[in-house]
């Protein structure tokens, strides 16, 4: 999939930045010497598609699904990493319609949407050849899959399915939207292939359209008013009778820099190259200085981003080996032998007082869960040595040594639905109301789903389980996977109180839509709670 994600560049450049923008100037355009003739040709001109996910999905989009929650932070330190607020923003849940992420996230999500629209306006003319049809469904289906993340984060949105049109996009309620994903993936279900691994790893396949209607039907009682999780649980029976996946019995492996399609479990994800196809840098946001010859990493770590005390703390469980993708309390490289900064006693701690400031001293890096603020007013941790090892680091994504050391970029591929999402979502379906099903033989319980992620996670399998308890798995599964504020909103508490934040309002549920998006087209109305 990364090799044709590089052809792709040999064909027409298709990227556009918004919604609004319909009359773009093509770069490059197919005349018959070099249209699509093969099914691989077709694949390969559609590559702008993926190319478009890759670019915003591990950082902006991340940034709004999970610094918005309790999952992730990124707090100032004596003003570095503030960046004019905007982590702040999303983590007090105080972000307005200007700002740069809200505005960065809905370009992508168009700019993907439109790409889809013009490759789907080229393959259809095209003539009958192998591959055409199911490119057109693979291409229906990443559509479906940007229109789900913007309905998501920005609720009634444009729905358009032309590249071009004479008439600014007007906007859809969130039913339409959801009613048109719902018809696209159906529609297209049996023109999607059923194969696994190489030959379709980050690409659209039946099973991938089947993980993004269990994820909107189970989240429909937020979207459209309207419990349908019998019809959740029943996409991900149809998922878990295919029997095309089974649970990786190295978790570490699923998120390391050599994963791809060895991993049974992954359904989809994007393909990350750490010198082709940018955009996975959590290496570079989220490690410490003092880390960077443990991992043996050719770059510099920025220290900026981290976890809050109380989520750390939902890794309790006994023999879990989720545990271990956090780096807590005193450092050690693997040989055994700790980790020192060599500092001075006032760039340890800027408010020491004592007779000697200066003095040169080592000390033990330390990662502390507690993260108390010098400046209330900014987030700020401060940035002496103690406040720059503020926080607990995740290292799910682990550390690649072969990161690019110039765009701190790294080769780890991001999975967006695995069937741990799918064991999990299923086990949620059947505690909201679902009846449990045999699959295989086994009648699932939500007990024995949650079970099965237990038993792979090196913990204790569940006799019974509680919604709550199910929402404190989801935290410890699918931890920094881009699903948590989706959570918490199904589950109610996007509104309570974590970290800094005591916002209570239901409405920050929905993102702004950006200002220079209703600027450029009348048709948009802004979202309830947000000014124009």
């Amino acid at each position: 999939m990364k090799k044709i994600l590089l052809y792709s560049s040999l064909y027409t450049a298709i990227l556009l930045s918004a919604c609004t923008k319909l009359d773009v100037k093509v770069e490059s355009e197919y005349v018959d010497a070099n249209f699509p003739t093969t099914a691989d040709g077709f694949v390969a001109a559609a590559g702008p598609i993926y190319s478009q996910l890759a670019t915003a999905y591990a950082v902006d989009y991340w940034r709004l699904q999970e610094l918005s929650t309790d999952e992730a932070i990124i707090p100032a330190r004596d003003g570095n990493y503030d960046d004019g607020g905007q982590y702040r923003f999303l983590h007090l849940h105080t972000y307005t319609k200007d700002h740069p992420t809200v505005r960065s996230v809905w370009q992508w999500g168009y700019g993907g949407i439109n790409a889809c629209n013009r490759v789907y306006e080229m393959f259809d003319a095209a003539q009958n050849i192998a591959g055409k049809e199911t490119s057109k469904a693979e291409i229906r289906t990443m559509r479906a899959l940007y229109y789900y993340f913007m309905m998501d984060l920005f609720a009634n949105i444009p729905l358009s399915t032309k590249f071009k049109g004479a008439e600014l996009p007007k906007q859809a309620r969130r039913a339409e939207i959801f009613a048109f994903i719902e018809k696209e993936l159906k529609e297209v279900i049996p023109m999607l292939s059923d194969k696994t691994g190489q030959i379709t790893y980050s690409r659209p396949t039946k099973w991938l359209a089947f993980a993004i209607l269990q994820k909107m039907y189970l989240n429909a009682q937020v979207y459209i008013n309207k419990p349908m999780y019998t019809e959740s649980a029943a996409m991900g029976d149809s998922i878990l009778i295919g029997n095309k996946y089974s649970l990786t019995s190295d978790y570490v492996s699923i998120f390391a820099p050599d994963n791809g399609p060895q991993i049974t479990e992954t359904i989809f994800a994007i393909p990350y190259d750490a010198n082709s196809i940018e955009g996975n840098q959590f290496s570079r946001f989220g490690l410490h200085t003092g880390l960077q010859a443990k991992y043996s990493l050719p770059f510099r770590p920025s220290i900026a981003m981290s976890t809050i005390k109380s989520f750390y703390e939902k890794f309790n469980l006994q023999n879990d080996v989720r545990n271990n993708t956090w780096l807590a309390g005193k450092q050690f490289n693997f040989d055994g032998t700790p980790i020192y900064i060599t500092t001075t006693n006032k760039g340890l701690d800027d408010t020491y007082n004592g007779p000697d400031p200066g003095a040169s001293i080592k000390w033990q890096l330390e990662f502390t869960p507690e993260m108390p603020l010098k400046k209330v007013e900014t987030m700020d941790v401060g940035n002496d040595e103690l406040g720059k090892a503020r926080g607990v680091r995740s290292i799910k994504y682990y550390p690649d040594k072969n990161t690019n050391p110039s765009t701190r970029n790294s080769n780890n591929d991001v999975p967006v639905f695995r069937l741990a999402d799918v064991i999990l979502m299923k086990a949620e379906a059947i505690l909201r109301g679902a009846t449990p099903t045999t699959v295989n033989g086994e009648l699932q319980t939500a007990a024995v789903l949650v079970s099965k992620i237990r038993t792979r996670a090196k913990a204790a399998p569940v006799s019974s389980i509680s919604l709550d308890e199910l929402l404190e798995e989801r935290a410890r599964e699918m931890a920094w996977e881009a699903w948590r504020r989706n959570d918490l909103i199904r589950f109610g508490k996007y509104e309570d109180k974590w970290g800094f934040k005591t916002d209570n309002d239901t409405r920050k549920q929905i993102y702004p839509i950006p200002a220079n998006e209703i600027t450029l087209n009348t048709n948009l109305v802004q979202n309830p709670g947000y000014t124009n």
